[in-house]
């Protein structure tokens, strides 16, 4: 997982073995096994991870982003990877009823800054998309809060069929759900794979490396590349070309409602706004600018690099 680029705490070391010893039905390994297991092992060592804020992520560290695009190549070299099994995927959320900030158009005599009226319903909605490099999606996977589903959220718009709609008690993703939209994945993506392997790049979330996600990779050949840490905004494209768009074209679908008089938003009006939305942003236009935004498709670190305020890591000349 090191060589993946997110090395592994001692207690996902943990978890394999658990996991490796269920499928023996031999007991769970003892409190301090994942630190003697390092410590047996002269080519494995711990180390204290960095933390680094958006602001450091993003200007102080070039050489971490070059060391994200050595492993890109890499991996692509190793395995032989076409551009159509160049997958990225991640979540977003919406507030179903809350519009993006935006321009509008006032009086210039109006004094501050304009509100704009909104339904006011907070409930939260994580959506997961899958691009590839060549400008194809996969149908989203749609978690709403709750813990049944009721056939009216759905009556007033006809989503396809192949689009996933499952439930937490939050509205959030988690490790199950996170296994289970890889499965989605699968099946939406492994007839049309054109080599051997899938890169699947991904960020950081615990849902996304969980042991159970890591072996379903594993078994059906799914090469996983987390991005550096708080470098998304850069390095990833859906976020460098998809969500942004995606956001302003469901909060155009929430104001055109609320002028045609629909005070609340609720799941019953989030499919249809949400659809169109989608329709209008998961382009295959905004597909490939996020990958070429994000320097991997056409192939290309410095797209990014040349993007770092480098200046931040210049020593200020004394002054004569």
């Amino acid at each position: 997982l090191d060589s993946q680029g997110f090395p592994s705490s001692l207690l996902y070391v943990e978890d394999i073995a658990n996991s490796l010893l269920a499928n023996r039905n031999a007991p769970r390994v003892g409190k301090r096994w994942a630190h003697n297991f390092v410590k047996r092992q002269p080519e494995l060592k711990t180390r204290l991870s960095r933390r680094y804020d958006y602001q450091r992520a993003k200007c102080e560290d070039p050489t971490i982003i070059r060391g994200w695009f050595r492993l890109v190549e890499n991996t692509i070299a190793k395995y032989d990877i076409r551009s159509d099994d160049i997958w990225n995927f991640d979540e977003t959320g919406f507030m179903m009823g809350v519009i993006e900030p935006g321009i509008v158009v006032t009086s210039s005599h109006r004094q501050g800054r304009p509100k704009q009226v909104q339904p006011g319903n907070r409930e939260w909605i994580t959506v997961i998309e899958g691009i590839n490099a060549e400008g194809q999606s996969i149908p989203p996977f749609i978690i709403g809060a709750g813990k049944d589903h009721l056939a009216n959220w759905y009556q007033e718009c006809d989503l396809p069929g192949d689009w996933v709609i499952a439930l937490s008690e939050n509205g959030w993703t988690n490790n199950k759900l996170g296994l289970e939209w890889l499965k989605h994945f699968n099946r939406a993506t492994a007839k049309r794979s054109v080599g051997s392997y899938r890169l699947l790049i991904l960020d950081g979330h615990e849902s996304h490396h969980s042991v159970e996600f890591e072996e379903y990779c594993k078994e059906n050949k799914i090469i996983t590349l987390c991005m550096p840490a708080h470098a998304s905004h850069l390095l990833q494209p859906l976020d460098v070309g998809c969500f942004g768009p995606l956001k302003k074209a469901y909060g155009r679908q929430i104001e055109h409602l609320i002028r045609c008089s629909i005070t609340h938003i609720s799941k019953t009006e989030f499919s249809p706004a949400f659809y169109a939305a989608h329709q209008a942003a998961i382009s295959e236009i905004n597909i490939k600018g996020g990958f070429r935004g994000a320097g991997l498709a056409p192939f290309d670190p410095e797209n990014v690099i040349s993007k770092l305020d480098v200046q931040l890591r210049t020593p200020t000349p004394p002054v004569e």
